[in-house]
């Protein structure tokens, strides 16, 4: 409700309306043309500019918009649904013509070269060429006794928590093998007798390494595999690359 005041502009009753917010518009949207005489039925005349209408309808539906928003219309889903797909495009399913035995996709093969440029993989082929022919059972670690003249050895042979190196294989990761560490000692190596003491323990370093690991997946889509299909995920291990020293756990 708006009532005329002295300077001839309208001001708004004590009222809840929504309309009440209108008396922030501009002075020249308010000023009377005329007031006639307020008797019963004698309408008040404002001959509003056509910029003063537009303000006003922008201030209606500036008030009522949020109210609007705050519903979703009939049959309207709440939450736009993403495609797993599109969240994780790497995971593309790849038919098997798509693959050569044991290589990477084309767009894959940057992320696998990092993988491939460790530690835990340059090794590989050095520890593959020093197995005799025929291959080599697994042996059970034995801690050797140190030798203190022999110092042009390797550094895990020269160490007080010495470790060796073992080939580990999996078909379904990239980079297929990786050169894992195992100590050979459950103590360490004690300065001076050069033989193994319990005062302290053997534990294994482990290095954070990125690989990619091949699942089977369906290029249609569903719950069915299709054979020789595979999908690429990244994933991060813990890949043991040395021994150290250290003291007993208390308790």
């Amino acid at each position: 409700t708006w009532l005329p005041v002295a300077d001839g502009t309208l001001a708004p009753t004590a009222s809840t309306s929504p309309l009440a917010k209108l008396a922030v518009l501009p002075r020249d949207c308010q000023k009377l043309s005329q007031v006639l005489s307020p008797t019963e039925g004698v309408p008040l005349t404002l001959p509003f500019s056509q910029t003063c209408l537009q303000q006003i309808a922008s201030c209606i539906l500036l008030l009522f918009l949020p109210a609007c928003l705050s519903r979703h219309a009939p049959g309207l889903p709440s939450k736009l649904h993403v495609p797993r797909a599109a969240l994780h495009p790497h995971h593309r399913c790849y038919a098997p013509e798509e693959l050569s035995q044991g290589q990477l996709p084309f767009h894959l093969v940057g992320k696998g070269a990092r993988s491939a440029r460790s530690l835990p993989a340059t090794l590989v082929p050095s520890l593959e060429a020093g197995r005799p022919a025929g291959g080599q059972r697994h042996q059970e670690p034995q801690c050797p006794i140190l030798q203190f003249e022999d110092t042009h050895e390797e550094v895990q042979q020269r160490s007080l928590s010495p470790w060796r190196y073992r080939i580990d294989m999996d078909e379904n990761r990239y980079p297929q093998k990786l050169a894992f560490a195992e100590c050979l000692c459950k103590g360490c190596i004690h300065m001076k007798s050069g033989q193994e003491t319990s005062s302290f323990n053997s534990v294994l370093l482990h290095q954070k390494l990125m690989v990619l690991h091949r699942k089977p997946c369906s290029l249609n889509g569903d719950a069915q595999v299709t054979p020789g299909a595979f999908t690429f995920q990244k994933e991060y291990i813990d890949v043991p690359v040395g021994c150290t020293c250290a003291l007993p756990r208390s308790g």
